[in-house]
């Protein structure tokens, strides 16, 4: 199948603005009025009425708009539509539920869409600081209507990087600890945000110079994907690899710094398991 137009690509690109708004209002409804915080299996994997209701009026919208053709890949219901399909959509309807269950102000709503599994477009709406990024391959990427691009950081002693750590660290020495401590030294700081698809949104704008994380859904990250590449920044796997959006690792940077990380995570080795208390 032919990569999809530009023309069909915006008029997507208008129909995932919409949907990620409307998403947005119901976060700012619940934003502090939570009556209930569940978890869904894993240790610190919550799910609450906000999700829910969040990734419903995404939904709402998109079937309004999209063809019956398009898959669906949504975070809180699984597969909606056809996960094989060739044209599917990667939701999450609230990317850090942690942080907003605790009223932390960092968390979105994401929405992308894949091409025979290529990200090819990408709305990322924070709705507690109304910042609404957007972007679709050719047609480049943007932050509240205004184009963005990734900053011009060329040296990892300058950088501001960020990563995360996935809900599994607890039972796996590949928990990304060792790497958090090695960049720490090696960068002006090392944030952990708490929502992948705000941090490779930062990554687009030039706020943060570069990404790491293991252990992410692809509704984690096709959407920032698409924002980090429109702006000028590159992503591929740890080794520089080609990215795959379903492998659940990934590296994102302005393209700078690109290969001295890549480097420098195959250099790393894990710490293991620290004893729970």
């Amino acid at each position: 199948m032919p990569l999809p137009s530009e023309s069909d690509l915006q008029r997507w690109l208008d129909s995932a603005t919409e949907a990620a708004l409307a998403a947005g209002a119901v976060l700012q409804h619940y934003w502090g009025n939570l009556s209930r915080i569940d978890e869904k299996g894993r240790s610190g994997d919550l799910v609450t009425e906000a999700d829910r209701g969040a990734e419903a009026a995404v939904m709402a919208v998109l079937e309004r708009h999209l063809p019956a053709s398009h898959g669906v890949l949504a975070e809180e219901s699984g597969v909606i539509r056809e996960r094989e399909a060739s044209l599917l959509w990667a939701i999450d309807p609230l990317d850090g539920t942690t942080n907003y269950t605790h009223q932390y102000p960092f968390c979105a709503v994401s929405i992308g869409l894949l091409a025979e599994g290529e990200p090819v477009l990408g709305v990322v709406y924070d709705p507690i600081h109304n910042d609404l990024f957007r972007a679709a391959t050719g047609l480049g990427a943007s932050l509240n209507r205004r184009p963005i691009h990734v900053s011009k950081t060329d040296r990892l002693a300058q950088s501001l990087l960020v990563t995360g750590f996935a809900y599994d660290r607890r039972e796996t020495p590949d928990n990304n600890y060792a790497e958090f401590c090695h960049f720490t030294h090696l960068s002006q700081g090392v944030r952990r945000g708490g929502a992948a698809a705000i941090d490779l949104a930062y990554v687009a704008c030039g706020r943060l110079d570069g990404y790491w994380e293991r252990g992410l859904a692809p509704w984690d990250i096709a959407a920032g994907i698409v924002l980090v590449r429109e702006a000028g920044g590159r992503v591929t796997a740890y080794d520089g690899s080609p990215m795959d959006v379903m492998a659940g690792r990934l590296l994102a940077s302005n393209g700078h710094l690109h290969q001295v990380m890549s480097h420098t995570l195959g250099q790393i080795k894990p710490l293991g398991l620290p004893p729970l208390a």
